[in-house]
């Protein structure tokens, strides 16, 4: 089971364990990039990052982490861009499906985004909707 229920999403965060939700595409055709959202615990709160960086993987280089920031000009890109941050874990999960559009079913454990962004490649990156027909949250949602 790939995504997490909303009790092993809490405990997650609870833990101090990111989860990460993958958004999908934006950009265009000439400059592609992706868009995915995660929750890191710190100290004494739960920050919520969104990631923009181009789309320069294939079915052999799936690694988000070191894809080149899709904002260019952007310094904060090097970490994502803080959207916020919450006290409590569900307050961050607000936070973060308000900010940008992510859907509470979709939550992932840190790392495992990178399996959804290989079912994009490998379903030939959809516009739309992601590979299991789910659609997209709207790239314009958030900063």
């Amino acid at each position: 089971m790939r995504y997490l229920t909303e009790p092993f999403l809490i405990g997650a965060l609870r833990r101090g364990r990111s989860v990460e939700q993958f958004l999908g595409p934006v950009g265009s055709p000439e400059r592609p990039g992706v868009r995915y959202v995660e929750i890191r615990a710190a100290r004494t709160a739960y920050e919520v990052y969104v990631h923009a960086v181009e789309d320069v993987g294939d079915e052999s280089f799936l690694d988000l982490d070191v894809f080149p920031p899709f904002d260019q000009d952007a310094e904060e890109e090097d970490f994502g861009l803080l959207l916020g941050a919450a006290e409590a874990p569900e307050d961050a999960l607000i936070l973060a499906e308000a900010g940008t559009g992510a859907v509470r079913g979709r939550w992932v454990n840190q790392g495992v985004v990178q399996d959804e962004y290989g079912d994009f490649v490998r379903a030939g990156r959809p516009c739309g909707t992601s590979p299991d027909g789910h659609p997209w949250p709207d790239p314009r949602t958030g900063p």
